[in-house]
């Protein structure tokens, strides 16, 4: 069994690192607010007094945050990661995170003779409880197998897809695709809704054809139920797609259906429903349509 460091134990964190504590595995665990560690400390996690302290003996340090400059913070500074990582530590991230903030971090480490994956996933916090996570590696492939054992308690997809930077990439990719299939969803349920169907018997049609994706047969039902409780916060949605559309900018390319569903997000987060989950884009084109009586 490993001595697994933790950091970050938010929507998904708290069910992945218990995923590795049900398999036996010794968890050293820190994250900003220390009730939200509950869940893990009360299975028998040892807390710590920041991000050094949880690499201080630990075999493999995982980490998954909210935003690039909290990546930056953990792992540069004086009391991080790097710092107090010993000779032959893998440190992972899973934030979705700046695929060239990847490379920083993995020539950092290659001084130290200390090795890093960037790991992002997908599947949301029902992904993170049921360790059904798409999980998407950037880094050396030795390193890669060496961590697969662990990554498997957390995800089912799981894929080296190039070297550092690589799995923020694919995140990048993943994230254009939901941004559009999230605006045919909130739309193709406003429809329905205007027509006088059933939406959830809509659904059960729709989300077994041609039109069949996740968005609509696990966030669909959430809207139909009126949830926007967030398995994924809309601030960190258009934190990524701000990301991926930098990236975009850097390659020269243009996406403008990703810019307008950024704009819809960000005017998700001017009406103050940053806190929600990302299926809140329902209330946002409500109001767009909203009849004057």
């Amino acid at each position: 069994m490993s001595t697994i460091g933790w950091i970050g134990l938010g929507v998904m964190g708290t069910s992945m690192c218990g995923h590795l504590q049900a398999a036996g595995h010794k968890v050293q665990v820190y994250t900003r607010t220390k009730a939200s560690a509950a869940p893990v400390l009360e299975a028998g996690a040892c807390w710590c007094e920041g991000p050094g302290e949880v690499a201080k003996g630990a075999d493999v340090v995982f980490s998954i945050v909210g935003y690039p400059q909290d990546v930056r913070s953990i792992y540069f500074s004086s009391a991080g990661i790097l710092a107090h990582s010993a000779p032959g530590t893998v440190l992972v991230d899973m934030t979705t995170s700046e695929p060239a903030l990847a490379l920083e971090i993995y020539e950092a480490a290659k001084t130290k003779n200390v090795a890093t994956l960037d790991a992002p996933v997908s599947g949301g916090d029902l992904g993170a409880r049921n360790a059904s996570l798409a999980i998407m590696v950037g880094g050396d492939e030795e390193v890669f197998e060496s961590v697969l054992p662990l990554l498997q308690h957390m995800g089912q997809n799981i894929r080296r897809m190039g070297g550092p930077g690589a799995g923020q990439h694919t995140k990048m990719s993943n994230q254009i695709l939901i941004a559009g299939t999230m605006v045919g969803v909130v739309e193709s349920l406003l429809y329905a809704v205007r027509a006088g169907l059933n939406a959830d018997a809509v659904i059960d049609v729709i989300g077994s054809g041609a039109a069949s994706s996740w968005s609509i047969n696990n966030l669909g039902r959430r809207i139909v139920n009126n949830n926007m409780d967030p398995g994924f916060f809309i601030k960190h949605f258009v934190k990524d797609m701000g990301i991926a559309l930098a990236e975009a900018k850097k390659m020269g390319l243009a996406l403008p259906g990703l810019a307008l569903v950024d704009q819809l997000y960000v005017a998700a987060m001017a009406q103050g429903l940053e806190n929600m989950g990302t299926q809140a884009l329902y209330s946002v084109l409500q109001n767009i349509n909203c009849r004057k009586s």
